[in-house]
């Protein structure tokens, strides 16, 4: 059993709490997908305009998720957790203010100081810190991870907000907030933030 310390699951009528088998994709699963689609949007940055506004959008919610569930998993199941925490919510700090520059100016410096930061924070992610993960959490654990993070990456941000609370609990009350703040500029200035709509 890990000690991922995640809040207890409704009661299911008839089903005791260790039959429960949560649905839905894992969370490293989805970091996957993202870090996937993060390397394509950079890609296509440098040649397609629109698709920096799209990689800078993924890219905030992406961080915001992982800042409110990776991490804080990471930090509680693995021996050296405090200390991976730490250091990729520093990595993280650094992608928000190279993010901010891309998102304010859009130019080819700003690009490519945001596409090291994705290689590297994928790299980090997927060679160290998802397979000690893998290794202290259960897959019901993993699939219940998922699940906030899905919600997460709906509610968060869809700009760069550098300097904003990054580690629990406050950042699952600012983030939220800001994605709504964000979003209503999204709509009001026909901001394209998903990749399927490029």
């Amino acid at each position: 059993m890990s000690e991922a310390h995640l809040p207890p699951l409704p009661p299911v009528p008839g089903v005791a709490d260790e039959d429960y088998e949560p649905a839905g994709p894992d969370m490293i699963e989805l970091l996957e997908a993202d870090h996937a689609a993060l390397r394509r949007l950079c890609a296509r940055a440098a040649t397609e305009p629109a698709a920096s506004d799209v990689l800078v959008a993924t890219l905030a919610r992406h961080l915001s998720a992982e800042e409110q569930y990776l991490y804080p998993a990471i930090h509680s199941v693995h021996p050296e957790g405090p200390a991976i925490a730490e250091r990729e919510l520093a990595a993280d700090a650094q992608l928000l203010v190279a993010l901010r520059r891309l998102h304010t100016g859009a130019d080819a410096a700003a690009l490519r100081q945001v596409t090291e930061h994705v290689r590297e924070h994928t790299r980090r992610t997927t060679d160290e810190v998802f397979p000690a993960l893998r290794e202290h959490c259960t897959g019901g654990d993993l699939v219940r991870l998922g699940n906030r993070v899905e919600i997460a990456r709906s509610a968060a941000p869809t700009r760069p907000h550098p300097g904003t609370p990054s580690t629990p609990p406050l950042n699952k009350v600012v983030d939220p907030a800001l994605g709504v703040v964000d979003k209503v500029m999204d709509v009001l200035t026909r901001r394209t933030t998903w990749e399927e709509d490029l």
